[in-house]
């Protein structure tokens, strides 16, 4: 009988329908020790995940390639870094499929609906209860998912991008150091909304950010805008890039349902050859509280 759970049996036939047919029906010979004979994918997918004890015993097979665990990971909008391991992505996998366990996204999802078209303030009306630190995770989560959902080298359908999630006035302003400096200003959602779209979809870049606390940091004005700035790693396909850290100026809208709408955006791309060889696996701000503080008033 399968030891698998509900969301441990999804997750593994993505996984399955990642490999070749070849692939499926000798993995099914293995956990079968040949003793179902399967006349189809179909039959050999429901022999895999009927006779696995668990989900580790499965993703530890050899056949079970550690590529395919990781641009699952990706596809599930969780971004790890290019040279992890197969234990380290293995223990990531089962984490995700831990009971009760809900994806970042689909959270979001079911706090928004269906149409939201930014972070709702929902569950931070209270004042006295509003935590900027939760929401500058919150939002991380939810505009850098959808942000690399456009990157077709993930094969997974694009989320719901657009000008709606930016002020009319928004400005993006963007210093690239890859062999010589670069800085462009970019005003108005539609430009602003485009450029951004153009790193993942057009450039094919995944941006993974560092949502630890020394990779995250919020402030709050009193006048209402909370400032958010993330680190975090670039990459393309299983290559690193670089590190970036961006910081996003945040205002509510009062009439759309109070969601947060980006006012700002200050992105610093940094790629390898200006990083002299530092370790990026989980990048720290650069950024001090004063120099954040300037940008808050």
């Amino acid at each position: 009988m399968s030891g698998l759970s509900a969301t441990e049996r999804a997750g593994c036939v993505k996984i399955l329908n990642s490999m070749t047919n070849a692939d499926v029906i000798s993995l099914s010979d293995t956990v079968t020790n040949k003793l179902i004979v399967v006349e189809n994918i179909t039959e050999a997918v429901d022999a895999i995940l009927t006779f696995s004890k668990n989900a580790e015993e499965f993703l530890k097979r050899k056949k079970v390639q550690r590529d395919l665990i990781f641009k699952y990971l990706a596809k599930e909008g969780v971004a790890m870094p290019p040279n992890s391991e197969k234990h380290q992505l293995i223990k990531r996998t089962l984490e995700l499929w831990l009971p009760g366990k809900v994806s970042a996204d689909k959270q979001l999802k079911e706090e928004n609906g269906p149409t939201e078209t930014a972070l709702e303030s929902a569950d931070m009306k209270s004042d006295a209860g509003f935590d900027p630190q939760v929401l500058g995770q919150q939002f991380c989560q939810w505009f850098f998912h959808i942000l690399n959902s456009q990157n077709p080298s993930l094969g997974q359908q694009p989320e719901d991008w657009g000008p709606q999630h930016f002020w009319p006035d928004v400005k993006l302003r963007l210093l690239s150091r890859a062999g010589s400096e670069q800085m462009d200003e970019f005003l108005g959602s539609e430009l602003v909304s485009l450029r951004l779209l153009s790193l993942t979809r057009e450039e094919r870049l995944l941006l993974s950010p560092n949502l630890e606390p020394h990779g995250l940091r919020t402030l709050c004005s009193p006048h209402g805008l909370v400032l958010v700035a993330v680190a975090g790693t670039i990459h393309r396909d299983s290559a690193c890039l670089g590190i970036f850290e961006q910081i996003f100026g945040l205002v509510r809208s009062p009439l759309e349902k109070n969601t947060w709408k980006i006012k700002f955006i200050n992105l610093k791309i940094r790629g390898q050859d200006a990083l002299g060889g530092t370790e990026v696996a989980a990048p720290a701000l650069t950024y001090n509280s004063s120099e954040l503080q300037l940008l808050c008033s």
